[in-house]
């Protein structure tokens, strides 16, 4: 009984093995209709530039149609085939209707990106239920909507890819970005929970955790607390070559597990060791945040610190 079980496991890894190496070998971007939220700027602007330059046709969802249409332009010069939506990711209602514009628009779907983020930073004393609810709704709740509304058409296409942009904030809590963290943690376990059950209908999900990435992203960050403390310490961890990727890198990375059907990617090489340090010695890391909160990072202010500032309106 036990060696046929050994067996058949061993039947299954092969199976998956083979599965897996068959997909990298002939699964290509080129032609493919892809739909990525938060593509007017920063990494999804980015991993854009790259699937259009692999022949990709693109779609990119913001809430910003100034910000879109000089992202739209910079594709089509470079000579992607793009369209652009304005979308509030926050109402399911735009959400659907988006879909149908790509689909309508393309022809169908292949690929969907779920990028769109926030990031609140400030001590949780300053944070209120709503700060929590903005962040479940983007991370969570907006991917669930887009995912769900994509199956169909996924699978009229034979297959696909979804790729799920999380964060190592998403497997090991960070202080100061309690919102963030909590979020981030659910859309982890959305994404892996998805991945076998997809797996069936060829559509293979991938869950990313960056750790710091340099995205120019403090500028769109909101801050609470002592504001200035709090922009200055997050802008000097992004900015730190030796434990951060740049923005190129990380799309290159992120599109080459989407192509080889990877279950999961973590980069850069620090956040990986980060994470293996975390689940082999979780209670010496608990207690290294602990000082790192108390010892490196700003104290609780009063009332003022209640108040949301971001990056850009703390830089002038």
């Amino acid at each position: 009984m036990k060696r046929s079980l050994i067996l058949t496991l061993g039947g299954v890894v092969l199976a998956g093995c083979l599965i897996s190496r068959a997909t990298r070998r002939t699964w290509s971007f080129a032609g493919k209709i892809v739909l990525i939220t938060g593509g007017s700027r920063g990494l999804g602007l980015v991993l854009a530039r790259q699937l259009c330059a692999e022949g990709a046709r693109v779609a990119l969802l913001a809430r910003d149609p100034d910000e879109l249409a000089r992202a739209r332009a910079e594709l089509a010069e470079r000579g992607g085939e793009v369209l652009t939506i304005s979308c509030d990711l926050l109402e399911r209602e735009q959400i659907e209707t988006a879909v149908q514009k790509v689909v309508a628009h393309f022809g169908g779907l292949d690929v969907i990106i779920n990028n769109a983020g926030i990031i609140e930073v400030g001590p949780v004393e300053h944070m209120q239920r709503a700060d929590f609810e903005r962040a479940m709704n983007l991370h969570f709740w907006a991917p669930f909507d887009l995912i769900m509304t994509a199956l169909p058409h996924l699978r009229q296409r034979g297959g696909g890819r979804v790729v799920n942009i999380a964060s190592i904030g998403g497997r090991m809590a960070v202080p100061h970005l309690a919102p963030y963290c909590a979020s981030k943690f659910a859309l982890v376990g959305l994404s892996d929970a998805l991945r076998a059950e997809l797996a069936r209908d060829r559509i293979h999900v991938t869950t990313v955790t960056p750790g710091l990435m340099r995205t120019g992203s403090e500028g769109n960050a909101k801050f609470k607390g002592d504001h200035d403390s709090e922009l200055t310490w997050f802008f000097l961890s992004t900015a730190l070559p030796f434990s951060s990727v740049s923005a190129e890198r990380a799309a290159a990375q992120i599109i080459s597990a989407s192509r080889r059907g990877l279950p999961s990617l973590t980069i850069p090489l620090t956040a990986r060791a980060a994470l293996i340090g975390h689940a082999l010695f979780p209670n010496i890391a608990g207690n290294v945040m602990k000082v790192i909160n108390r010892v490196v990072l700003p104290s609780p202010v009063g009332p003022e610190g209640d108040a949301a500032r971001s990056g850009h309106e703390l830089r002038q």
